[in-house]
């Protein structure tokens, strides 16, 4: 009989990937059309630095190196609380309800075809800034993309 999966960590990143140019990558969940978000995922460890995950889980849901040349992470310095959806509830721990998710920028020079890991994503779609926010379906999400004009560094 295989092992249960361990609880996932209440304590995440999301990535805005975007250009000098404002624009955001979006990637559509599997197996859940029309969940367009960002790049997320949590902390494999407690005491994994939220860069280093964030740079994980942008090379397994995108193919890309945040650190390859002309592209910049920046840690934006932002925390969302959030409750957890219900129909996610089951992969924390019992009396788990909240996820904290730290915020990070990772610009690249230009909009560029990513691979998709097809266990977790269907799409993508590179849109303005004001595009993306409006098709987001997390709101966390979406009000961190609005925070790009001011926060986006790609230098």
């Amino acid at each position: 009989m295989p092992e249960p999966r361990p609880y996932k960590i209440p304590l995440s990143v999301l990535v805005v990937i975007h250009t000098p140019a404002l624009e955001v990558l979006l990637i559509e969940r599997t197996p859940t059309p029309g969940f367009w978000q960002s790049v997320t995922g949590s902390l494999d460890l407690e005491d994994e630095p939220f860069e280093a995950a964030a740079v994980r889980e942008v090379a397994e849901e995108t193919g890309l190196d945040a650190y390859a040349p002309g592209h910049v992470l920046t840690d934006w310095q932002l925390q969302n609380t959030y409750e957890i959806y219900p129909e996610w509830q089951h992969r924390y721990a019992p009396g788990v309800f909240q996820n904290t998710e730290r915020v990070f920028g990772l610009c690249v020079p230009a909009p560029v075809p990513v691979m998709l890991s097809p266990r977790e994503h269907r799409d993508q779609v590179w849109l303005p800034w004001l595009a993306a926010v409006d098709r987001c379906f997390s709101f966390s999400n979406a009000e961190a993309i609005s925070w790009l004009p001011r926060l986006g560094r790609c230098t």
